[in-house]
């Protein structure tokens, strides 16, 4: 190990509490990827499993002082590369973090970014209070990393994004400072938002260590239709015109091959010759929701669905919200995957999915189609035998014609996942020079040096 290394792991060691740092090889390995599995993946230094504020700090404080990269990890659920470890950097940890607080009175909670969506769900709801944002992994995922890539979910159609629910937090800088953004204030406007700045900033800004979340009270139980449509247009037609006339609280889209996907792990007797499925959830007073969801029946007749299901019952109506979420891994089970996340203008989402097909015909490869409709953002999965290498090429060929389409649709690479390192090499096509220049400006203001999550979001300098 090289002086400097050597010199700087013997510090951490000595400044971090016991059992903090990680250096066996093996041991390490665990915390080397996401889920996005980047072949690319190097071997660090160190992992740092941090338990506060002030350890984030020393760590970041030492790897500045030596120049050492520090790769900032939640629980690992990322989708696009962004916590993949680099060789000789820190990978710093926050899985140790986990408490959570909440103030029923003001309707927030306090969070460390190690806390997972579902604990922070669990503590709200423990009160009489609800946290929305619900992204398919909520059973594993982290808030720190919900934060950092504004993840979304299956409700954000009517209730936002992270963004929406992030009043205030703590971030560490490069330079090991920690600073205390935004607050637990509903309305404040003293200032640049720097706390919108660094949410989706996937750790490459600074190291949020300390998050206020807004809550609000808790979801009716829902009203669930699920309509099946013998063609791809049919279905996303629907979506337009859904929500053109309505609100729901879901709107969910998937095609055959994730439909087949699903019911072969599920057996819950989809239509598995369907082009596609759409579940939609609405969640206001029951008679309000009942009426609302006899409007969005009427559109799905109008737009040739082949059956239309309505249930009021909240268990059998989650068992689809269920087979949606488990949608990923019901696909992973048929190969590698290749997954996207882009977003299109609602109007062009019959253009993205069909071109997503004809992209899927073109290089002879799986590509299922699942989509948080009401928003316009889908995510592509891209199926392949790893071991086949001509298939593996064509899927990497295809990955960057559906990237390139979307962007050619007005829309973007990302619109939730994150850029991470899969994506960063479409995002100057996607922002443009200009765009893209501000971007890496700011980025240098906050982080001269380039030792924060380097190669994820903008190409290594």
């Amino acid at each position: 190990m090289h002086s400097t290394a050597a010199l700087l792991v013997e510090r951490l060691i000595a400044e971090l509490p016991t059992d903090a740092v990680i250096t066996d090889p093996a041991s390490m390995d665990a915390y080397r990827w996401d889920r996005a599995n980047d072949p690319d993946a190097g071997t660090p230094l160190a992992v740092v499993r941090a338990t506060c504020t002030e350890d984030v700090q020393a760590a970041v404080r030492l790897a500045a002082a030596s120049g050492i990269a520090v790769i900032p990890r939640g629980a690992g659920s990322g989708l696009s590369g962004g916590s993949t470890a680099a060789d000789g950097a820190i990978v710093l940890s926050l899985d140790r973090m986990r408490e959570i607080r909440i103030e029923p009175a003001t309707r927030m909670a306090f969070v460390q970014p190690g806390a997972f969506n579902a604990e922070v769900k669990a503590a709200a709801a423990a009160q009489g209070l609800w946290y929305p944002p619900d992204p398919s992994s909520f059973e594993f995922c982290s808030i720190g990393g919900n934060v950092a890539t504004n993840a979304g979910g299956l409700c954000c159609v009517k209730y936002g994004v992270t963004t929406d629910y992030v009043l205030g937090m703590t971030v560490v800088l490069a330079d090991g400072r920690a600073v205390n953004l935004g607050g637990p204030r509903v309305k404040d406007v003293a200032g640049l938002s720097l706390t919108k700045l660094f949410v989706g900033s996937e750790g490459t800004l600074g190291v949020i260590t300390e998050i206020i979340l807004r809550l609000v009270p808790p979801q009716k139980p829902p009203t669930t239709l699920v309509a099946s449509f013998p063609t791809l247009t049919g279905a996303t037609d629907a979506v337009l015109a859904i929500t053109r006339s309505t609100r729901p609280s879901m709107l969910e889209f998937m095609d055959r091959p994730t439909i087949r996907a699903v019911e072969a792990a599920t057996r819950m007797g989809l239509d598995t010759d369907a082009a596609a499925m759409l579940v939609i959830q609405s969640d206001d007073d029951p008679a309000v929701a009942a009426a609302e969801i006899a409007i969005i029946e009427q559109i799905c007749m109008a737009n040739g669905t082949s059956e239309c299901y309505l249930t009021a019952d909240p268990d059998e109506g989650e068992a689809f919200v269920q087979a949606r979420r488990m949608a990923i891994p019901a696909v992973e089970k048929q190969g590698s995957i290749l997954l996207e996340d882009v977003g299109v203008p609602i109007p062009r989402l019959g253009d993205l999915v069909l071109g997503i097909e004809a992209i899927s015909a073109e290089h002879d490869i799986t590509i299922a189609v699942l989509a948080h409709a009401g928003d316009g953002n889908t995510h592509p999965l891209l199926v392949f035998d790893p071991a086949d290498d001509a298939q593996r090429q064509r899927a990497h060929a295809a990955y960057g014609k559906v990237m390139d389409l979307a962007i050619a649709l007005g829309g973007t690479i990302t619109g939730e996942h994150g850029v991470g390192r899969l994506k960063q090499p479409w995002l100057e096509d996607y922002l443009g020079a200009d765009v893209l220049e501000l971007n890496q400006r700011i980025k240098h203001a906050l982080d001269p040096q380039g030792i924060l999550n380097p190669g994820a979001v903008f190409a290594r300098q």
